[in-house]
């Protein structure tokens, strides 16, 4: 039996490129049962989740340390991990393993830099119009545990926060059962410099940066990936805090023709579909030939994973070989799917970035692969998923700053503005507003113009 499917671009369009609403997705059983063996009845995990923020909300670290350890088996109430540890943890490390954090690290930084922010004035003859950008007071980064630690995914969204100038960055990542976090995550907390960390995961995490309690701080707005319980927790939480967006399973989609090497292809799928049984890694291509061998060497390179079981169910039942008419059909379905990640594979990979349209990142070529991405290429990996790369974008600076509008307008401005103000007031039916814009017709009342509007900056 293959471990992929190969299907038409008819039948993938109804199936594997066919998105449903997490909403509406039917809930393990295994999921219902674990919640009603902690909360003693059969709820929805939405309901469950809210659960949890009601009480952190009216209890705090009382509330915080009941749940960590009915959930997790984590009694530890002492759940902030100290500095020196972090510091312990990174000198524990194998002087490669340091190394690549610190690479990865100036790349990331260094890439976040370029990103152009800057608050700006525009001086005319009227007065002064900007834009003000100041970066946020606190920010709260949760980190996914899981099955494996994830040090790349605290430097891909501490940093830039860090770049952004935000004042304080809090790092929320659940630990082992023995209440313990992976040195691999308090050595990129080291290398990040980031402010806080606590041992916390879950939506009691979500919950305590969310609403602050007695030991973690609330946040202003609380970034990076998780499993279910987390997005729901954010989609609650929204409006109490800023969230960045929802991150479902990975999702992978590799347009590549019959340049492309196939195994490594199929290395590239597989890296995508060891993840999570939900992960959809799906190969677009004309090829007949390039399908059939990139099927066979996901056969041959599974045998070898130490997460076989894992990726051979992503492949089977979210994944796929998907034959195209050519690469602009290619291109279309992709955009029409708006992955997370798509993977040009293909002889002449440029002509095709131009008619990217939808798409967290776009890795050009065979040697861009996105594995780099995960790592050390330098853009965040925190990067839209369920195609919302259709209306938003990967974790930036931007996340981390406010926009605040500047109006500075001079008296003669002012006079001048106040008849089409008042005359849209009161069509709007709003008559302080047009009184208020009538009362501004005398010009001869000073200027709030200023005389060096950069100094505000």
């Amino acid at each position: 039996m293959p471990v992929v499917n190969i299907y038409t671009s008819a039948e993938a369009r109804e199936g594997i490129l066919r998105r449903a609403a997490w909403e509406d997705q039917e809930m393990p059983a295994r999921l219902l049962d674990g919640i009603a063996a902690i909360f003693g009845e059969r709820i929805s995990p939405a309901e469950a989740v809210g659960r949890i923020l009601r009480d952190i909300r009216a209890r705090g670290d009382a509330a915080v340390v009941e749940w960590s350890a009915r959930i997790d088996g984590n009694p530890n109430p002492a759940f902030e991990v100290e500095r020196a540890a972090w510091q312990a943890a990174y000198d524990r490390l194998p002087a490669e393993q340091r190394a690549a954090l610190d690479l990865a690290a100036e790349r990331i930084a260094r890439f976040h830099r370029k990103q152009p922010m800057d608050s700006w004035v525009d001086a005319g003859p009227d007065g002064t119009l900007g834009q003000l950008i100041r970066p946020l007071d606190r920010a709260g980064v949760y980190v996914p545990g899981g099955t494996a630690p994830l040090p790349s995914s605290l430097l891909m969204a501490a940093l830039p926060a860090r770049v952004a100038g935000v004042g304080q960055v809090v790092v929320c990542t659940p630990p082992n059962r023995q209440g313990q976090i992976h040195d691999l995550i308090l050595a990129a907390a080291h290398v990040a410099q980031i402010d806080r960390l606590f041992a916390l995961g879950g939506a009691q995490a979500i919950a305590a940066l969310a609403y602050g309690t007695e030991t973690v701080p609330a946040v202003d707005k609380i970034v990076g990936a998780g499993g279910l319980f987390i997005t729901l927790a954010k989609r609650q939480v929204i409006g109490a805090v800023g969230i960045d967006g929802f991150y479902g399973p990975t999702e992978t989609v590799v347009i590549a023709d019959e340049a492309a090497d196939p195994a490594w292809a199929a290395a590239d799928l597989l890296a995508q579909a060891e993840h999570d049984v939900l992960a959809s890694p799906i190969l677009l291509t004309p090829s007949r030939t390039l399908a059939d061998a990139v099927a066979a060497e996901l056969g041959r390179q599974l045998a070898g994973l130490e997460r076989a079981d894992i990726a051979a169910a992503s492949l089977a039942d979210r994944g796929g070989i998907v034959l195209t008419a050519d690469l602009a059909e290619a291109v279309a379905l992709a955009n029409a799917y708006a992955p997370e990640h798509l993977c040009l594979l293909v002889a002449d990979p440029w002509a095709l970035v131009g008619h990217v349209r939808n798409a967290g990142g776009v890795f050009v070529g065979e040697h861009s692969f996105e594995v780099l991405g995960d790592y050390v290429a330098g853009p965040s990996h925190v990067m839209p998923t369920e195609g919302s790369a259709r209306y938003s974008s990967p974790l930036s600076v931007a996340d981390f700053v406010k926009r605040i509008s500047l109006i500075a307008l001079d008296a003669g401005a002012g006079a001048r503005l106040s008849a089409p103000a008042a005359v849209l007031a009161r069509g709007e039916g709003l008559t302080a507003h047009a009184r208020a814009a009538e009362m501004r017709t005398d010009a001869g009342r000073g200027s709030t113009a200023l005389t060096d509007p950069s100094a505000c900056l």
